[in-house]
């Protein structure tokens, strides 16, 4: 049964559809993503395909917290005429990479759909996009570089990001949590693995604070479960049996009380406390799709127009 229905000006699609453009409807019944991208793929000339932030949702690579209303963003050929329609955000590159498929509809490879995005997002939105791709082995290093080192709009955000950019990484709020040490000056090792005096594996830690014998770790609410919290008191346990220290840091910590985590760096690398420290750390987080301007920022980028070249 299809789950899309094109029809004619001035013809209803009936009961049971809604409209996602003009002409085009999916089934009431349809999860929305991605019948409405299927539905948007009706009405796209040939070159097009998804990229930017769609791209990225499609590939399942980890996304900042993002405003409500984002238009879809696709990629084609500017020799071909641009569709415009409310929702819809074109994108004219001078370089199209051959698509890839994604469920039969056509997507930017992840590591184009990056540099798409890079054009729009701030650094922390993009090193959160670029840990994901490496973690999942979407995209190499390499490949990464060759696309950062042209001349394409976005390019040269994707370069500074990819010098920070660490396939170790777990989760996305473990990449804040390093980017937050890096901007802070903390030299950190990601997954550090920690041996006891007979060589017996303890444990394998977030952060490894370099110099130290001290772990810092995001914990997020899968750490709230009883069965987790006895894990974790377990392993605190190996931990301070082995002559280490464990700090854990929530989401909050992370965006609203990164003074405690520099002053608790501080203590543990020996270096006397400058709370000023942390206004490197407040400068990338007020750009980022982490705070209610960056995304304000970034809605008012994508929505003004939806027309881009």
């Amino acid at each position: 049964m299809d789950e899309i229905r094109c029809t004619s000006s001035g013809q209803r699609a009936g009961a049971g559809w809604v409209p996602v453009t003009r002409g085009v409807h999916r089934r009431t019944t349809a999860d929305p993503f991605p019948a409405d991208l299927r539905a948007w793929a009706r009405v796209l000339p040939a070159s097009a395909r998804f990229t930017h932030l769609t791209a990225a949702r499609l590939h399942g690579l980890w996304l900042p917290p993002l405003p409500d209303g984002l238009p879809v963003l696709v990629a084609e050929s500017p020799d071909e005429s641009r569709p415009r329609r409310p929702g819809l955000r074109v994108l004219r590159p001078s370089t199209l990479a051959p698509p890839c498929s994604w469920r039969d509809l056509p997507v930017d490879p992840p590591g184009e759909a990056i540099l798409a995005a890079s054009r729009d997002l701030a650094e922390l939105d993009v090193l959160v996009l670029v840990d994901s791709a490496l973690h999942r082995g979407a995209v190499s290093l390499d490949l990464l570089r060759e696309l950062a080192s042209g001349r394409r709009r976005g390019a040269p955000l994707l370069r500074r990001v990819l010098d920070r950019a660490d396939s170790r990484s777990e989760s996305p709020w473990e990449t804040l949590l390093r980017a937050l040490h890096v901007a802070l000056e903390v030299d950190v090792e990601p997954q550090h693995v920690i041996h006891d005096a007979d060589g017996t594996f303890v444990a394998r830690g977030d952060l490894w604070l370099h110099g130290t014998r001290t772990l810092h770790e995001y914990d997020g609410g899968d750490h709230l479960t009883p069965d987790q919290q006895r894990r974790d008191l377990r392993r605190a346990r190996h931990l301070e049996r082995a002559g280490w220290v464990r700090r854990g840091y929530t989401a909050d910590d992370v965006l609203h009380r990164a003074v405690t985590v520099l002053r608790d760096a501080d203590a543990s690398v020996g270096r006397r406390h400058d709370p000023g420290r942390v206004r490197a750390w407040h400068a990338l987080l007020r750009e980022s799709c982490f705070t209610p301007s960056g995304r304000a920022r970034l809605s008012a980028r994508l929505t003004c127009g939806q027309l881009a070249t």
